[in-house]
C-alpha cells in the first residue's frame, strides 16, 4: 500500500513538472514574439500576447505591459502594472525607475520624487536617480538642494559631462562663482567648446 501511493506521488510529480516546463517553455516563446513586435514598433499586438497570458502575481509580465502600454502611449494603462511590480517586489529599483516613466508623462511629481526617494533609500549611491533628484531641485528654483544631489553624483563620477555641467550651473546660481569656474573648465576638458560651459564662463566676471 505505501509502495502505490509512493507511486502515485512520483507520477503526480511527473506530470507537475512536465506541466511547469511546458508553461516556461510557452512563457519564454510568448516573451520572444513581444519582444519581435516591440522591435517593429506593434505595441498593441505585443500587448496582446500577454494579456493572452496575464498572471496578476507574474512580476515580469507585468513589468513587460507596464513598458509596453507605456511606449504605446497609454500612460495611465501603465500605472497599474508597474504598481503590481511594486507590490511584488517592493525593492526593485527597475520597477520604481519603470513607474516613474508614465508618472512624468501625466505630470505627477509628487508621485515621481516618492518614488526616487524610496529608491536612494535601497542604494543611496544611485547616479541616475541622484541626477534626476538634482534636476526636479533645480527646476524649483531649489539650488541647495540641487547642489546635494549632483555634488554626490560628481563626487562618484567626477568625469561625468551631465553632472558636472548641473553643478557648475548650480554653484554658479549659489553665487560660488569660484567654484562654477573650475567646473566649467572641467566641462570642456570633457566636451571641448561646449555652449553652456562657455556661457556660463562668460557670465563670470
Amino acid at each position: 500500500m505505501d509502495f502505490i501511493k509512493k507511486l502515485l506521488l512520483a507520477l503526480a510529480m511527473i506530470v507537475a513538472f512536465q506541466g511547469i516546463a511546458q508553461n516556461n517553455g510557452n512563457l519564454q516563446q510568448i516573451f520572444k514574439q513581444s519582444y519581435t513586435l516591440e522591435t517593429s514598433g506593434e505595441y498593441s499586438d505585443a500587448i496582446a500576447k500577454l494579456k493572452a497570458i496575464y498572471d496578476e502575481d507574474s512580476y515580469e509580465i507585468n513589468l513587460r505591459l507596464g513598458w509596453l502600454t507605456y511606449l504605446s502611449g497609454n500612460f495611465t494603462e501603465s500605472l497599474p502594472y508597474y504598481r503590481k511590480c511594486v507590490q511584488l517586489r517592493p525593492l526593485s529599483i527597475e520597477a520604481r525607475l519603470g513607474i516613474v516613466l508614465p508618472l512624468s508623462s501625466i505630470g505627477n511629481w509628487t508621485e515621481v520624487e516618492l518614488h526616487y526617494r524610496q529608491i536612494l533609500e535601497n542604494d543611496p549611491a544611485n547616479s541616475l536617480v541622484n541626477y534626476r533628484m538634482g534636476l526636479l531641485h533645480y527646476g524649483r528654483e531649489d539650488y541647495q538642494g540641487a547642489f546635494h544631489y549632483f555634488e554626490l553624483v560628481v563626487n562618484h563620477y567626477p568625469f561625468d559631462y551631465d553632472g558636472a555641467i548641473m553643478l557648475a550651473w548650480t554653484n554658479f546660481k549659489l553665487g560660488k562663482y569660484r567654484e562654477a569656474k573650475v567646473l566649467f573648465n572641467k566641462v570642456l576638458l570633457m566636451q571641448p567648446d561646449d555652449e553652456s560651459a562657455l556661457e556660463g564662463l562668460s557670465l563670470i566676471k
